[in-house]
């Protein structure tokens, strides 16, 4: 029998109503390390979406965080019953270029949601691939499965100002993938660690590119098998220069609509900035 979304969709979701405050919202994503939130009423209806990049879009246009979620979210949100193929999701999602969450709706309520990540899970391999990403990541599936909707280790981070310098927040010493790498590496590497996105880079570090989620979902709705992630990553990715302040990097991202970008020193990377970290 066809599989159908609510197959692989998340049943327990993380919302926020649409009364609450913005800070609300970020906290929440914060601690379970979302890039997104449902929105929803007090009926629990699916009422708008909320993301790291509407708040650093709102922040730059002069709002607060004291402000209501019904200010900062997207009300036009695209749902999809939890009948609809995984593949149609799918294609749904990378013909919009921002959407990284689908909401699942039943008769108007919210019933779950689909993410890139579950969606590649699905096509997730087996054998080989699972064990060398292992021995690189030091991590195994039953310890993933614990994770999952856990927060993300914090780490001690300066008071950020527009003229904080971003390697001062960044995340040092990033996951990245070698071009050369199977594409089925950089999946199980994005879903065992939970990233949007891998910095490429060669053997003396300097950054080829960037592969992200969409990159690796359009590879396997196409079929294509034993390629490598030089065939699919994105060769010129927007970058930041080492000693750019975070009040060019927010600017950067609120404009482009970026969830991470490389930071780097003469063409090496030398770390990485989320939303998440500007945020």
């Amino acid at each position: 029998m066809a599989r159908r979304v609510q197959d692989v969709m998340s049943k327990r979701v993380v919302t926020v109503r649409s009364d609450a405050a913005v800070s609300a919202a970020v906290e929440r994503m914060q601690r379970f390390g979302f890039s997104a939130l449902p929105v929803v009423n007090a009926r629990h209806r699916l009422v708008g979406v909320v993301s790291l990049l509407d708040v650093l879009r709102h922040r730059e246009t002069g709002g607060t965080d004291a402000d209501p979620v019904d200010d900062v979210m997207n009300p036009d949100v695209l749902a999809m019953p939890p009948t609809a193929s995984p593949s149609v999701v799918a294609q749904r999602m990378r013909s919009h270029g921002e959407l990284r969450v689908m909401p699942i709706v039943e008769r108007g309520t919210l019933v779950g949601v689909v993410t890139r990540s579950d969606l590649l899970r699905q096509w997730k391999p087996e054998g080989r691939f699972g064990a060398l990403v292992r021995r690189v990541t030091g991590r195994d599936d039953a310890a993933d499965e614990v994770l999952v909707g856990l927060a993300r280790p914090g780490r001690e981070r300066p008071a950020a100002v527009a003229t904080t310098a971003v390697r001062e927040v960044m995340t040092r010493d990033p996951v990245t993938v070698l071009p050369t790498e199977p594409v089925e590496v950089a999946v199980e590497l994005l879903l065992a660690r939970r990233f949007t996105a891998l910095p490429v880079v060669d053997a003396d570090a300097r950054l080829m590119g960037v592969v992200s989620e969409a990159d690796l979902l359009g590879d396997r709705l196409a079929g294509r098998a034993g390629r490598t992630v030089s065939a699919v990553m994105t060769r010129t990715p927007v970058t930041l220069p080492v000693d750019a302040t975070v009040g060019e990097a927010v600017a950067l991202v609120a404009e482009r609509g970026l969830r991470m970008v490389p930071v780097v020193d003469g063409g090496v990377l030398v770390g990485v900035l989320s939303r998440g970290d500007l945020v």
